[in-house]
């Protein structure tokens, strides 16, 4: 009765106005997308009630309760859209700007969401058996499951609002509760600092994002995104557009906007990178997605502004990702990478509308959306293995590991799989993004005609080409490295296989992930009905000209299928036939040397040295070591390491950086702690307004 109260008294006092199409629920049964938000608020507060409440071992369960009710909550709208059925409702606020705040879920809208719900709801089961070596941080422990519920929601909250100022305030709730999540071991200091890095970079995005949105009321008089197909591309439109670009592009990780992730990424708990590079990032993709269906005119050279960047972004994410040691920074650049395939298929798309072309919007578009539910998948398949091997060794360094598949080996075969998918290949569902990405440009390069365009295809096509290659350099490193050959290192204790609470989420994702890769075409009249949504009318997408994309695909799932039925009978045939069987372990030939040290094994620096050397110009390795002197007969022991750095980094964003702090150091005056100086500022301030009003330049 309590909670029915309060939900009537929040309808009174938000004045709702009910604008609902819901054919899909009787008219006794149906919900709304009003009462819908609401409930998720409620059991957002109830979840934070229960986390004061209750015990300490019961908190965990609490949040993974609250966070899959907001999955489903959600996830009911969010089906209900893919059956045709889009909706919206609005909320009335007297004395806030624009009065009437819009809220919708649209085919676009729901997909997101139901990669956010998933990806979330296996983030807290992953995180929920990762964390349990943190048991005595309990503050710490408290304040990560109030910001994970707010973390959750938040982010389906900003692809349910159609409201500039509306939309801002989720997005910052998003920023603020993942800023927390990253932080959770404030006490060290190399995670606060990397936590600062990504507040002001996310906060950085703000203030572009909110410069776009109102000049949007500005020239249109509405706070929605919509309302930019009503403004001019070719006048102030295109400078709207740019702003909302950046905005959106640093949340994505876009070059150069990347530089907080290789930071952020290591200092989060596994499971919060694996949700982050899951999900968050791809909030960027989702508001530039939105920023597209604005667009009315030059469609072409900003599809072909956006695939260079794109282009660029991704082999420099993989390039860096090749050479780190680190390997959760490795994944962080493997984000990048993949934030750069997404924005080529989204500038392939682009290019298709500005060329008429039904097939190219489509195979653009498509795999781009694909993409995003591909990569949210097989990237927290990653990070959660790569957050087994931390909890187990202590170390993110792949240079200390080594053998793991002998004590971890459910982990390994889950990481193989993830490292597999972002290779692109077969039977996996990176293969079938990537494939229509290439149909794409293929496709592309035969419908062009100017020279440049096609010479802007035939390099992105290469660079895709190359990106492929070096990201199978990478996980084959990474795996090898970590997985297979001798422990390079003694560990603390020996390692043993994580908890089923661990890996019951990455079976779930591995499950999904097969699903793509074997039956591709269920998801593609997925994204095909989004796609045709969000294209204008005469530009929809010919079935005709995409249906040999759905044949391949197909084929190549059946085969799939197939060979892997084979293997699983292979396998029961063999166990059948040797499980009676008594099993001997020896020592296979040594080349006559059968005592083996772990310094005579590849490392991972040797393994990418020659790469490393090769992409010098793009990869710079900075080499910490003190010169021996002729002077000192008898030097002393010596130490020498190698790493590789963000040249972006440090010879762009530091620069700018430090000129920054300079500039602002001249108004330190300003804050010099003394009261009397902070009330004649706000005597000053309340002055300015006076004279604003009298003057009648504030209205």
């Amino acid at each position: 009765m309590i909670i029915i109260n309060f939900i009537v008294n929040l309808n009174q006092l938000f004045q709702i106005k009910y604008t609902i199409n819901l054919p899909c629920f009787t008219d006794n049964h149906a919900m709304s997308i009003e009462l819908v938000l609401i409930l998720t608020l409620v059991a957002l507060f109830t979840g934070m009630l229960g986390i004061a409440i209750l015990p300490e071992r019961f908190r965990a369960a609490w949040v993974i309760f609250i966070v899959l009710l907001n999955s489903i909550l959600t996830a009911i709208p969010s089906v209900s859209a893919f059956g045709g059925h889009t909706q919206s409702g609005s909320f009335f606020l007297s004395h806030f700007p624009g009065i009437e705040i819009k809220i919708a879920i649209d085919k676009l809208s729901a997909w997101f969401i139901l990669i956010i719900n998933f990806t979330s709801v296996n983030g807290i089961l992953f995180g929920r058996g990762y964390l349990k070596s943190y048991k005595h941080l309990t503050t710490n422990l408290d304040l990560h499951w109030i910001f994970y519920m707010l973390f959750h929601i938040s982010m389906v909250w900003v692809c349910m609002i159609d409201h500039g100022i509306v939309f801002l305030v989720a997005w910052e709730l998003m920023s603020i509760s993942s800023l927390f999540l990253v932080i959770f071991e404030y006490q060290n200091r190399e995670t606060l600092k990397a936590g600062l890095n990504y507040m002001v970079q996310m906060h950085l995005s703000v203030v572009f994002l909110s410069a776009g949105i109102l000049w949007i009321y500005a020239e249109s008089g509405s706070f929605s995104l919509a309302a930019l197909s009503t403004i001019d591309t070719h006048g102030n439109g295109i400078w709207i557009i740019i702003l909302l670009f950046i905005g959106f592009a640093i949340k994505a990780g876009f070059l150069p906007f990347h530089t907080w992730l290789p930071h952020a990424h290591p200092a989060a708990p596994s499971h919060v990178s694996g949700v982050m590079s899951g999900v968050i990032v791809k909030l960027g993709i989702y508001g530039i997605f939105r920023i597209i269906a604005g667009i009315n005119h030059n469609w072409l050279i900003i599809g072909e502004i956006l695939l260079s960047i794109s282009v660029i972004s991704a082999l420099y994410g993989i390039m860096n990702a090749a050479v780190k040691y680190d390997f959760k920074r490795a994944l962080a650049f493997c984000t990048v990478e993949n934030i750069g395939i997404i924005g080529m298929a989204m500038g392939l798309g682009l290019i298709g509308i500005g060329l008429e072309n039904p097939g190219l919007i489509f195979l653009g578009f498509s795999g781009a959306l694909l993409h995003v539910l591909n990569h949210s998948l097989f990237k927290s398949l990653l990070f959660f293995g790569a957050g087994s091997v931390y909890q187990q060794t202590h170390t993110r360094n792949i240079e200390k590991l080594g053998g793991l598949i002998n004590y971890m080996p459910v982990t390994a075969v889950l990481f193989l799989i993830g490292a597999l998918s972002i290779g692109g290949l077969p039977p996996f569902n990176g293969f079938v993004s990537e494939f229509l990405i290439y149909n794409g440009l293929v496709s592309g390069m035969l419908s062009v005609k100017g020279i440049s365009d096609i010479i802007l295809l035939v390099l992105s096509t290469i660079g895709l080409v190359l990106v492929g290659g070096i990201s199978i350099l990478t996980f084959t490193k990474m795996f090898g490295v970590i997985f297979l050959g001798n422990s390079r290192s003694e560990f603390r204790h020996k390692p043993v296989e994580s908890s089923f609470s661990m890996l019951l989420p990455q079976f779930l994702i591995v499950t999904v992930m097969l699903s793509i890769g074997l039956f591709p075409k269920f998801y593609l009249a997925l994204v095909s009905q989004i796609v045709s949504d969000s294209c204008p009318g005469p530009l929809l997408p010919a079935h005709a000209v995409v249906y040999p994309s759905y044949e391949v695909l197909s084929s190549i799932g059946r085969v799939s299928a197939i060979f892997i039925i084979l293997i699983g009978v292979v396998i029961l045939f063999k166990y059948t036939v040797t499980k009676k069987r008594a099993v001997k372990t020896c020592e296979t030939w040594g080349c006559g040397y059968v005592k083996p040290v772990a310094k005579a094994q590849y490392t991972g620096r040797s393994f990418a040295r020659t790469f490393g050397n090769l992409m010098g110009t793009v990869i710079k390795e900075k080499k910490n070591y003190q010169r021996i002197e002729q002077s000192q007969v008898y030097p002393e022991v010596r130490s020498f390491s190698t790493s590789y750095f963000d040249i972006i980094e440090k010879y762009l964003v530091m620069p700018l950086v430090r000129r920054f702090n300079h500039v602002l150091n001249y108004f330190q005056f300003v804050q010099n702690g003394k009261i009397q100086s902070y009330v004649i500022y706000g005597l000053f301030f309340i002055l300015i307004i006076f004279m604003g009003s009298l003057l009648n330049f504030i209205h």
